[in-house]
């Protein structure tokens, strides 16, 4: 087994201590991938190799950073199955998701491309006489990104890819889960002409992690981080942040509701919630947690979403045609299983699924969820779903909003001005009408509120996120000073 070496300052380097650790293949639980274990030395030699090549980098015309980048999503596409074998080892996912998540990222890709020419700033009118005053967007310094495991591509390529088109050097911290997978990103910018010392990889041993987080936060030149996972995380990522005076964006947890007016298409509905809810294993902060109905259709709609979902059997990808494949470990399966049991021993009804074997759980359909039950508000990042039944369009957005979380959400209803209404009065980054809560698309600003973490990704919103607005003013004839 080849082991996954370190990236730094355009060199792939074994640890600085020589060691290595296994990534566990989540169906056979063998060892999927082999990765060099960092050190803090590593890291701190990552950040001076980032720092090293900023001068450069962001005096590099948009011209070029625009070809390197376009030429990196290319590659990515013509390699696409290197991605799809790694990603299914790592994390067991199925061969269409691995592949969308090979197709989503090079638009990613290409649209960070498109954004080196839309970094623009502003003149702005003084009131001093003689003073030509104006506002710039420059590069921000040495970018901290660290993505999850959950949709590798996609994030891993989103956390790097606006970072570098604005004129940013990186230190990409990979996963524990896919070292792999995240490290065939770099390897495709690499191929594609991108300096030495622009990006670097770290990856490290699981039980490693806090301390190598820490260290890059920590050192004088890294000035923005930028991070996706899990709301605990990423709050120790803010105070560590906030202690250094680093600017930072977190997109964290979800519990994306999807609400079904009485006068939704209910077939329209079904298919979006059981994609929102089962695709990649429900293991997507957008995924779908929470379908918010009204009573008077509640029972036809579960009919038809319980004959869809049966279609949608889960099992090992690699061994057959499988709609859907595994979670990220057995032990995540059996603790969504322990949030099944948990709701139905509080009086909610199972309609489907359930059944785990290893990593591999059915999907699950839990009707007459009500506010005791961890799964009304707990994330539960796996194949389940809950059915919540409301008397009224008001009880529907309380009950949308009565979460800590605040990414995703979508409403169907025939009488879009209505949906439009409803929509305005839920709380989150990121609301649909008449489609799946999950919908990603490299212009949009992306990203939610609450526990569900700040800031952009996307578009021109990511532009204001990793770049510095300055104010400069050009002085003519004879300035008036009081002294």
């Amino acid at each position: 087994m080849q082991t996954t070496q370190l990236l730094i300052n355009g060199e792939y380097l074994d640890a600085a201590q020589g060691k290595t650790y296994d990534c566990i293949d989540p169906i056979t639980e063998q060892p999927a991938s082999r990765a060099a274990a960092a050190s803090s030395k590593d890291a701190i030699a990552a950040t001076n190799a980032a720092a090293a090549a900023f001068t450069d980098w962001a005096l590099t015309g948009p011209g070029t950073r625009r070809s390197i980048l376009m030429k990196a999503a290319d590659i990515l596409e013509a390699r696409s199955q290197e991605f799809v074998a790694a990603m299914q080892a790592e994390t067991g996912s199925s061969a269409v998701w691995a592949g969308f998540n090979c197709h989503l990222a090079a638009g990613h890709m290409r649209e960070a491309a498109a954004m080196t020419t839309s970094i623009t700033g502003d003149v702005i009118p003084s009131d001093k006489a003689g003073s030509f005053a104006m506002s710039v967007k420059e590069p921000i310094g040495v970018c901290l990104c660290i993505a999850p495991w959950n949709a590798p591509v996609i994030l891993g390529v989103r956390a790097i890819a606006m970072p570098l088109a604005c004129g940013n050097t990186v230190i990409f911290k990979a996963s524990e889960l896919c070292p792999k997978t995240h490290a065939l990103i770099a390897d495709v910018l690499v191929e594609a002409g991108l300096p030495a010392g622009v990006i670097n990889v770290i990856t490290n041993a699981p039980q490693d992690a806090a301390e190598i987080v820490r260290t890059l936060i920590e050192q004088p030149c890294v000035r923005h981080v930028n991070f996706t996972g899990s709301t605990r995380v990423g709050r120790i990522i803010a105070e560590q942040c906030a202690r250094h005076l680093k600017r930072h964006v977190l997109e964290l947890g979800g519990k994306a509701p999807l609400l079904v007016l009485e006068d939704a298409d209910l077939d329209a509905a079904v298919s979006a919630a059981a994609f929102g809810a089962f695709m990649n294993q429900g293991q997507i902060c957008m995924s779908t947690e929470r379908l918010i109905v009204d009573n008077r259709i509640a029972d036809e709609f579960v009919q038809r979403l319980k004959t869809k979902v049966e279609t949608l059997l889960a099992g090992n990808p690699r061994e057959g045609n499988f709609p859907l494949g595994a979670m990220i470990s057995a032990d995540a399966a059996r603790r969504v299983k322990n949030m099944v049991d948990e709701a139905v021993s509080k009086g909610a009804v199972k309609i489907t699924g359930g059944q785990i074997q290893g990593a591999i759980m059915q999907p699950t359909i839990i009707d007459h969820v009500t506010p005791e039950i961890a799964l009304y508000r707990d994330e539960s990042f796996g194949p389940v779903v809950s059915v919540i039944r409301v008397n009224s369009e008001d009880e529907a957005i309380t009950v949308a909003n009565d979460t800590d979380y605040g990414l995703s959400a979508a409403v169907f209803s025939r009488d879009i001005s209505r949906a439009m209404a409803v929509a305005r009065r839920i709380h989150s980054g990121i609301c649909h009408i008449n489609g799946s809560t999950v919908h990603d698309e490299g212009q949009m600003p992306f990203g939610g509120v609450k526990d569900s973490g700040y800031g952009r990704f996307g578009g021109k919103a990511g532009i204001s996120e990793f770049t510095e607005t300055r104010w400069l003013t050009i002085q003519s004839g004879t300035p008036h000073y009081p002294i």
